[in-house]
């Protein structure tokens, strides 16, 4: 089988189908979200507020999972929370897990905004015309029970459907946003208290204690592209103290094995921990020597997850439910291209190849591998 373009591998196929399957069958967002709340242990707010940035935040599962974590460890510092997500129907998903966050934790400001890596943990459009456009609306959510902020947030379906839309960049393919968008949330009865806590449009500032940067990038683009787009940007959003916790696919799992039965020689994750963070070396220049770049030891590096199944499904017979399962989550992990995946799946022989590892290995895992940056 033909082998993507460079073009190609470039491009973000967002199938809302592969995502969702893979979310739900899988532990990955709850694996990726305790192993966020390690590093709480070492943080060290400033007033006004513990400030922490999600560089996207999918379903919204990881990031209300750390927000109670937060809580556990934090329970009465003021939180700043800012997410980044291009897909609308991924902030509808978040906010229908907020409701319960702001009854637990009432001194909390959660921003969402739809803008570039370099923008987002500013809240600021990098040039004057974006600036121009920028659309910022703060909701006060009245009450004090979670059922009635449920109601308030989805009430926003409709600012969502008129400043979220995207269209598709003309060098990559990647959804961009067509109106620069922040939404700022915060209880109505927590404003004095929050006053110096809310985002101040005139005073863009990003000085956070934590930020998380998980699967942020296509996996098979090169270093240079992933540091200066991404990698960069989050790292000088840093304060001091504050840590940066990067988690990629690193494969070497029974899931690329299903990956190379398809396609043998495929190489999904071309770019590991230590050659980003050497090319986040270069890029910082003179600046790198404020930061601790720790790649980490093979072992504390490692965070595996599994697909969910029950002992009596991996036997003699697996269920085809189950092998599509195995599949959906193997191409959804490796990023295989729609065109590639119609290819490969016109006869049987990948849910052959999805039966034979699960035999084999009596279930289905992934490793991913983490890294740290410190700001000094």
């Amino acid at each position: 089988m033909n082998a993507p373009s460079t073009n190609r591998q470039l491009r973000f196929f967002d199938n809302r189908q592969k995502y969702l399957t893979f979310v739900n069958t899988c532990d990955e967002k709850w694996r990726v979200a305790e192993r966020a709340a390690r590093e709480l242990s070492t943080l060290q707010p400033e007033p006004p507020a513990l400030r922490l940035f999600d560089a996207g935040i999918g379903d919204g599962t990881v990031l209300t999972h750390l927000l109670s974590a937060m809580h556990a460890q934090f329970p009465t510092i003021p939180f700043h929370v800012v997410g980044k997500e291009i897909s609308l129907e991924d902030v509808r998903l978040t906010l229908e897990k907020l409701p319960d966050r702001f009854v637990e934790h009432p001194q909390m400001v959660v921003a969402i905004t739809n803008m570039h890596y370099s923008e987002a943990p500013w809240l600021c459009p990098n040039t004057p015309e974006k600036q121009q456009r920028l659309v910022t609306h703060t909701v006060p959510l009245s009450g004090r029970d979670s059922y009635g902020f449920g109601e308030q947030l989805r009430d926003l379906d409709g600012f969502l459907a008129d400043h979220w839309s995207t269209s598709a960049s003309e060098k990559t393919g990647n959804p961009i946003y067509d109106t620069p968008t922040v939404l700022v949330l915060h209880r109505a009865d927590q404003a004095f208290a929050l006053d110096n806590v809310l985002p101040d449009p005139a005073s863009p500032r990003a000085d956070f204690d934590l930020v998380l940067a998980s699967q942020p990038w296509r996996s098979r683009v090169d270093a240079e592209f992933k540091v200066k787009r991404v990698l960069c940007p989050l790292t000088r959003a840093l304060r001091p103290g504050g840590v940066l916790l990067g988690i990629q696919s690193s494969g070497d799992d029974p899931g690329m094995e299903i990956i190379e039965q398809v396609w043998p020689g495929e190489d999904p994750f071309p770019v590991d921990r230590h050659e980003l963070l050497d090319a986040l070396r270069l890029q910082l220049g003179q600046v790198s020597h404020s930061f601790d770049l720790i790649a980490l030891s093979d072992a504390d590096s490692l965070l595996q997850y599994r697909m969910h199944t029950l002992p009596a499904e991996i036997g003699n017979h697996i269920g085809t439910s189950t092998l599509f399962a195995a599949w959906n989550a193997a191409i959804y992990v490796a990023q295989i291209e729609d065109d590639r995946i119609e290819e490969a799946t016109r006869d049987g022989s990948y849910l052959d190849a999805a039966a034979h590892v699960l035999h084999e290995r009596g279930g289905l895992w992934f490793n991913d591998e983490t890294f740290v940056v410190r700001r000094h």
